[in-house]
């Protein structure tokens, strides 16, 4: 049987201090729930002469695949704003796998069992929050949205307590890496320059190495990640995605979207929106991710403070001079962002307060925000009487005044808004059914949802049940399953 594996694992070299080596905890009887065929061949990984039964078994972890080199990470975090040293508590590292392009891709166990970073807990993860992840990580590929992804969930044969008995699970995460800022806060915390120094070159010759031909690693390594932050933010809420848990153990180096726990997509516009049943409050609520991103990348800066400059002071002010360049930054790509969605071209000094005013009508009538933007672009909805008030009527004419101001013909203007606004999102109603159905063994309706949200921008879509009207729930909260 060739599969295909060709582990380099690097991290793995890294010294003892990054790293528990442990197995994953063999489960009773494993069972393939689902598998994903498309990011096999984006690996290079050929399954097709493998049995249900032995894909099982490699998922599971009861069969590690040859050349991996099973590992823990360790790693810290500001949990809610509060320090806490942490690690992979229930999730091992089975080692980098090489595709033919030579693109190096993280293969972790999610749900592997207990390692010595668990804290108490059980390593084990339940079938619904696994079921989840693969959802939204695919989703946001989708998307067009850096992400980390999901390969594979199988059942383990045994149940996990979470105030219930379920079922457990394990999730195969495909990454560009696993390491994040509460990595750099780990190895920060034990104030070794000399260890600073192996993660920051690592790092660097992994995921940034045109860096190393500069003499300011550190400091080049912050702007880029303070780059790449600030783009997936941006991304997050161009399609109204909330992250749900913010903390800065969830906030990748690489600049990807990871841990898909308490997250979801906003349906009624409101930047207060939380679907978090843990935050009480409203820490990290939609309109609040940038501030937690930047409040984040304070923390990364800090790390790095003995590799800025020697002396303290100096180290301390270079950092804040590229942190406080954050907000421009943002302001300008989140405005261009705001435009592409409009269809808006070039630069128009009422830009802003276009935007912002539709952005207030939007909350103020209760207006869907996925929907807002199909239907300015012409998409036929079952209820268009939402957007027949004054207001709306009144903003509309303004807009249209904008457009009709252009150069550009009306159809790169469309086309424009098309790449920008997503007709199909994971929508809370249809993920908990998916999810539901799946707990009782039909995979029928998360199949269907999987295919919809895989052409999120596709205009054959609007016919389908995932783009048609829900009902919302105005109360629904979402859980981290641990």
């Amino acid at each position: 049987m060739t599969i295909g594996w060709h582990f380099d694992n690097s991290y793995y070299k890294l010294p003892k201090l990054f790293r528990e080596e442990i197995n994953p905890v063999p489960v009773k009887k494993p069972g393939l729930v689902i598998f994903n065929e498309n990011l096999a061949k984006d690996l290079d990984l050929d399954f097709s002469k493998s049995s249900e039964e032995e894909i099982s078994n490699i998922f599971s972890g009861n069969n590690l695949p040859k050349g991996s080199n099973s590992i823990a990470q360790a790693y810290a975090g500001h949990q809610f704003g509060h320090f806490t040293m942490l690690g992979d508590g229930r999730a091992v590292l089975l080692g980098e796998h090489i595709s033919n392009s030579n693109e190096r891709f993280d293969i972790q166990l999610k749900g592997s069992g207990r390692t010595s970073f668990s804290r108490g807990g059980d390593g084990r993860a339940a079938l619904g929050p696994m079921l989840r992840e693969y959802i939204i990580s695919e989703a946001m590929y989708g998307l067009n949205i850096p992400t980390t992804r999901s390969l594979a969930v199988v059942t383990t044969g045994e149940n996990v307590i979470r105030g219930e008995k379920l079922p457990g699970a394990v999730l195969t995460r495909v990454a560009s890496s696993h390491i994040r800022v509460g990595t750099f806060q780990y190895i920060a915390a034990r104030q070794k320059i000399d260890e600073l120094e192996t993660l920051i070159n690592y790092v660097i010759n992994r995921h940034y190495p045109y860096i190393n031909n500069t003499n300011k690693k550190a400091s080049e390594l912050l702007k880029v990640l303070m780059e790449k932050q600030i783009e997936l933010v941006v991304n997050w809420m161009r399609v109204g995605f909330i992250h749900g848990v913010m903390n800065t153990d969830n906030m990748s180096i690489s600049g990807e979207s990871i841990d898909y726990g308490p997250c979801a997509f906003m349906d009624i516009y409101d930047p207060n929106t939380v679907f978090s049943s843990i935050d009480q409050f409203g820490r990290y609520s939609f309109s609040n991710q940038p501030k937690i991103i930047k409040w984040n990348l304070l923390r990364f800066a800090e790390c790095l403070i003995p590799l800025l400059d020697k002396n303290e002071n100096k180290a301390i002010d270079k950092a804040t001079n590229i942190i406080n360049e954050f907000e421009k930054i943002y302001e300008h790509r989140w405005l261009n962002m705001m435009r592409d969605k409009l269809g808006l071209f070039g630069i128009n000094n009422d830009d802003k307060k276009l935007i912002s005013d539709l952005l207030k009508i939007m909350f103020d009538e209760k207006l869907d925000y996925t929907k807002t933007f199909s239907y300015l672009m012409g998409i036929k909805l079952k209820n268009e009487n939402s957007f027949q008030n004054k207001r709306f009527l009144s903003w509309k004419k303004e807009w249209l005044k904008r457009l009709n101001s252009q150069t550009k013909p009306s159809s790169d203007q469309l086309n424009l808004m098309k790449k920008n606004n997503p007709l199909i999102i994971p929508r809370n109603y249809h993920v908990e059914k998916a999810l539901t159905n799946a707990s009782e063994g039909n995979l029928d309706y998360l199949k269907e949802l999987l295919a919809g949200i895989q052409r999120p921008y596709e205009y054959d879509n609007e016919s389908t049940i995932f783009f048609s009207s829900v009902k919302i729930d105005k109360n629904y909260k979402t859980f981290c399953g641990t």
